[in-house]
């Protein structure tokens, strides 16, 4: 007898393991956040947007990304611990649901002169293994093949103690190979000190033969050194100087001499230099000081290692007659396919794991790259993409990853492969979230999260949570934006000049000429790594009166905020002291009206070893950083600290009328206001600041220059999209003010603008360095010729 299988209507119940589904943000309050509460889907795409200020970064980076680190870095031990940095605990009520995160940011990868693309991502570390291996002739280890190695020689005697009256001595000889060049030490070039900039040799020292800034003719420390050394005849000219006295003037040892009974140090004047001027960071300098080091140092190309790096005996191994100074100078594709026509079953696994990260970059859009390029010269786009190579070819799932736009300097054409790839990711069973204003990439997410409404105080609240359709059609500043289009500029503004550019070379450059029309708003476009920052950065000749204004770091620690860098602080500091009859060192916090608790810093510190910091409010000055007594003075009813809690909007309207009116603060505060910065506070740490509010800081401080040309980097980074209609309008009361401005920009709307486009291409790296199209933005849709002019087409609805 059968008998009938029996069919569960009932699906079993859900296993407790597969409950967990949803990342949960409970009561999140960290920078501008009011207390946010979100339910984020975990293996999905999210991606979170709203204006710049919003609360976006605070969110994802401050919050999740934050908790999710301090609690891996808390199952290590305590030693392992106290090698890590502290994380606090972000300021939220509940964060359930988290796993490992990993974050893929915007931060330049490090300018260190040593630094390569090879050595950040581990491809120069694999090839010096494969030429230790298979490069003929052998030299060494893989050390003989670093650049960053110096080769080293050493023997000598040590005593090994055994107890009472056992002492014996053991010589040992020790040798290392490396790879560096001897000439330049590892860094492809030697500075030459340029010595007509530092005198006159026509003079002599008694005559003032010196033109080093802040070298004074009485100056104890510089110029009597040398005139009353006894080592030189002052009243001689330089140019007569015996060869025995030009060796004691340029190059002598630190020696001790007596001037009028002290004791100083003579030295010679280069390695005083050296240690004066070119031992400092170039960009913590001041101006006038920065341009005289410019002036005289010059960078050349080593001539020994030909800007390899490398020693003539790392060159000399080689595998299929290339080098590995070779290997690095090769376009990345061309590498990996150099890589692929090796077949030696000894290096086997080595050969497969190079070739994987070499195709990631070609994958990622990088393949035009190569190894020796240095890490402090790519964009922060492109240093965003090279951090992602390593986590493409994981075999990790179920983690959580972050991103920071990671569209920045991408061509629309480049944009739809940023895209498969964060799918993939997804795919894979990832959570992905991102930070992102492009709605090429708003589009592919699975859920959209948009903060707001406004930005610093005036956002910090969830306005939107669902799908992109819901996005579209729900009333929030994104959604109302989301479709927008920019009509292509028919009429457009006349040249009043051409800056010439002719035979450009740098980098991958193929020798172009261009006249770039000045008086007009002009835009250099092309797909990434075409060659666009090297003709703008890199090929406009010298003393062409350009105010760069770039997406580097300001520098900065949490003392700094808007009012210091910008140089507001200073016409505040003496209306305050001209209203109250004191000093103005009375109003700053870093000087004589620092509260002495906390040395002006608003907190106090407490370190904790491994654990955390803690930092506690002030109780003697509550937070406001000043001592008692400066908050007695008063300018227009407001002390200092309410002044500098104030917003740049409300600051502009209070130093523009009434007892307080102090026309040089205004004129700083409009400039602010006009990059679309009015929301940020002026006592606002500068660290806490996201990368497009740098540059709009800096491009606000740069305004009140004298220079005729300004050159920007990519200034819509980090700006929402109502906010890029802000930005060209400031644009625009630029270019009427009779300045001339290049951007280097992928932004449809604001090739859409422009009065003049250059595009650069057809390709990246050797594929691209040409000029493919110059002309009108209606030109360029009309022509449809280049990738450019199809995207900016389509944008335009044409």
């Amino acid at each position: 007898m059968s008998m009938a299988k029996r069919t569960d209507t009932q699906s079993p119940a859900p296993h407790a393991a597969d409950s967990h589904d949803l990342i949960r943000v409970h009561g999140a309050r960290v920078n501008n956040l009011r207390d946010v509460s979100i339910e984020i889907p975990k293996r999905r795409l999210t991606v979170f947007t709203g204006v710049s200020g919003s609360g976006k970064s605070s969110l994802v980076f401050g919050t999740i990304a934050a908790e999710s680190q301090r609690m891996i870095n808390e199952t290590y031990s305590a030693f392992v611990q106290g090698f890590m940095p502290t994380l606090a605990r972000p300021e939220v009520d509940v964060l359930d649901g988290l796993t490992t995160v990993i974050t893929v940011d915007q931060q330049r990868l490090g300018a260190d002169p040593r630094s390569t693309v090879g050595t950040a991502t581990d491809a120069n570390a694999m090839l010096r293994i494969l030429f230790s291996r298979l490069g003929k002739p052998h030299i060494g280890s893989p050390q003989a093949f670093s650049f960053n190695v110096a080769s080293v020689q050493a023997s000598g005697a040590f005593k090994v103690d055994r107890g009472a009256d056992r002492t014996r001595t053991v010589k040992r000889t020790f040798t290392r190979t490396g790879g560096m060049c001897t000439r330049c030490e590892g860094r492809g070039t030697v500075s030459d000190i340029d010595l007509t900039q530092l005198y006159d040799d026509s003079k002599s020292i008694a005559e003032g033969a010196f033109t080093i800034p802040g070298w004074k003719s009485d100056s104890f420390w510089t110029v009597r050194v040398y005139a009353e050394s006894g080592l030189l005849d002052p009243d001689k000219p330089i140019r007569r100087f015996t060869k025995k006295e030009m060796q004691d003037f340029l190059y002598r040892e630190p020696t001790k001499v007596k001037v009028e009974g002290v004791n100083l140090t003579y030295e010679g004047l280069i390695p005083k230099i050296q240690k004066s001027f070119l031992s400092k960071d170039k960009e913590a300098l001041q101006p006038h000081i920065r341009e005289f080091v410019e002036r005289a140092v010059t960078f050349t190309t080593c001539p020994e290692c030909d800007g390899s790096r490398l020693s003539e005996e790392a060159r000399s191994s080689k595998i299929r007659k290339l080098s590995i100074a070779d290997a690095c100078a090769m376009q990345i594709n061309d590498l990996a396919e150099w890589v692929r026509g090796l077949d030696d079953p000894s290096v086997a696994p080595l050969l497969a794991a190079l070739g994987r990260t070499l195709d990631s970059f070609v994958e990622i859009g990088l393949g035009y790259l190569s190894l020796d390029r240095p890490s402090g010269t790519l964009s922060g786009g492109e240093a965003q993409r090279v951090k992602m190579i390593r986590h493409l070819g994981s075999s990790l799932t179920d983690v959580t990853y972050v991103f920071d736009e990671p569209t920045i300097g991408l061509h629309p054409h480049d944009i739809q492969r940023m895209n498969d790839l964060l799918l993939r990711l997804r795919d894979k069973g990832n959570t992905v979230l991102v930070v992102e204003h492009k709605p090429q990439t708003i589009a592919i997410a699975d859920h959209v999260v948009d903060l707001g409404p406004g930005a610093g105080t005036g956002g910090g609240t969830v306005c939107f949570e669902g799908t992109v359709e819901g996005l579209r059609a729900g009333d929030t500043i994104t959604g109302r934006h989301l479709g927008d289009r920019t009509v292509v500029k028919e009429t457009v503004r006349e040249p009043t000049g051409t800056l010439e550019i002719r035979g450009a070379t740098a980098h991958n450059l193929q020798g172009v000429d261009v006249d770039i029309p000045l008086g007009v708003l002009t835009v250099v476009t092309g797909v990434a790594g075409s060659g666009k920052s090297s003709l703008v950065h890199g090929s406009i000749p010298a003393g062409a009166d350009v105010v760069p204004v770039d997406q580097g770091a300001i520098r900065g620690s949490r003392r700094s905020n808007p009012a210091t860098y910008t140089g507001l602080l200073d016409p505040i500091r003496k209306a305050f002291a001209k209203a109250n009859g004191v000093k103005p060192a009375l109003f700053s916090s870093n000087s004589e009206g620092a509260c002495p608790t906390c040395n002006g810093a608003g907190v106090i510190y407490t370190d904790l070893a491994m654990m955390a910091g803690v930092a506690t409010t002030c109780e003697e000055c509550e937070g406001n950083r000043f001592e008692a007594s400066v908050l007695d003075y008063h300018l227009g009813g407001r002390d200092i600290s309410e002044v500098l809690a104030m917003s740049v909007t409300e600051a502009e309207e209070f130093f523009g009328a009434g007892e307080a009116r102090t026309p040089a603060a205004h004129r700083i505060l409009e400039r602010l206001a006009d990059v679309g910065l009015g929301y940020l506070s002026l006592g606002q740490p500068l660290t806490t600041l996201s990368g497009g509010e740098r540059q709009r800081l800096k491009l606000a401080t740069h305004m009140a220059e004298k220079g005729g040309v300004y050159v920007l980097d990519e200034p819509t980074t980090g700006l929402h999209l109502a906010d890029v209609e802000q930005l060209l309008g400031l644009l625009d009361r630029l270019v009427d003010s009779g300045k001339s401005v290049i951007v280097v920009e992928h932004h449809q709307a604001v090739m859409a603008h422009a009065d003049w486009i250059i595009d650069l291409g057809p390709g990246a790296g050797h594929d691209g360095g040409r000029i493919v199209f110059e002309g009108t933005p209606a030109d360029l849709v009309a022509a449809r010729s280049t990738l450019t002019g199809e995207h900016l087409a389509q944008y335009a609805g044409a």
